[in-house]
């Protein structure tokens, strides 16, 4: 499914799963080239998504192939936005691979281009990664933030994210000290 033609600019995203994403060959060849860009620009403006200089474009296609390929497997969801034809962010959570958590999953990363935050577009992105989360059997959906980032935290709450613990001063960006927040999303008995 493409993502749907405009006569102006979209005001909503129109948020593929990886399966549509796959099924466009147009979409799917120069996802991973957009994505790129968008982190690439995100952490060079010192955006919190676990670089501290922005990746190749190499390790992005990787990254990419290996959720787009769990989730065939059913042990993740990859979903990607779009705005008038262009991506604007992308998430994914991965199911945990020990045995023991197998029931649970980490929402990874959600990544929304500079241009479109505030928009809706993380919004939109995180609520399709719960509910593919819910259906796909997933008992409590975790994730990590850096605690400066105060616009994610303030989204995972509204969403009925609760912390759960926090790290002081663990995450080091050269001289600075970050807290690490661990938040989660308990899908146990939510219809």
């Amino acid at each position: 499914m493409s993502p749907p033609m405009t006569s102006g600019e979209a005001t909503e995203p129109a948020v593929l799963d990886a399966a549509e994403l796959a099924s466009d060959p147009a979409l799917e060849g120069g996802f991973a080239e957009s994505a790129h860009r968008i982190l690439a620009d995100l952490v060079g403006a010192g955006a919190a998504l676990g670089w501290v200089e922005p990746p190749a474009p190499h390790e992005v296609a990787q990254l990419l192939g290996h959720v787009a390929s769990a989730a065939r497997a059913g042990d993740a969801s990859l979903r990607a936005a779009y705005l008038d034809h262009r991506l604007v962010g992308f998430g994914y959570w991965l199911r945990y691979a020990r045995p023991t958590h197998r029931p649970h999953a980490d929402l990874e990363k959600i990544a929304v281009d500079a241009a479109v935050q505030g928009r809706g577009v993380g919004r939109a992105l995180t609520t399709a990664l719960v509910a593919d989360a819910r259906e796909a059997g997933i008992e409590v959906l975790t994730l990590d933030a850096r605690g400066d980032n105060t616009h994610a935290l303030r989204l995972y709450r509204s969403l009925g994210f609760t912390e759960y613990g926090r790290l002081p001063d663990f995450v080091a960006v050269g001289d600075r000290r970050y807290d690490k927040v661990f938040c989660m999303l308990d899908l146990r008995g939510q219809d």
